[in-house]
């Protein structure tokens, strides 16, 4: 699985963050997504695809 986003198109909402904080974070100025590990293990995959699917500016894709 890779975890592939779009800083540009986030929308600081951090739906990323609530369903999987050992993946995501953000940016302490603007709220912006940061893609703590793009490769994550089995374990966090289902917490990655959560937070994809949460995402209201759809700016994480999961590539598997």
């Amino acid at each position: 699985m890779k975890v592939i986003v779009d800083q540009d198109g986030c929308a600081s909402s951090g739906n990323c963050v609530l369903n999987s904080p050992d993946i995501f974070d953000q940016r302490d100025d603007d709220g912006v997504v940061v893609l703590l590990n793009p490769n994550p293990s089995p374990e966090q995959a289902e917490g990655a695809r959560r937070a994809a699917a949460a995402c209201p500016a759809l700016a994480i894709r999961i590539e598997e």
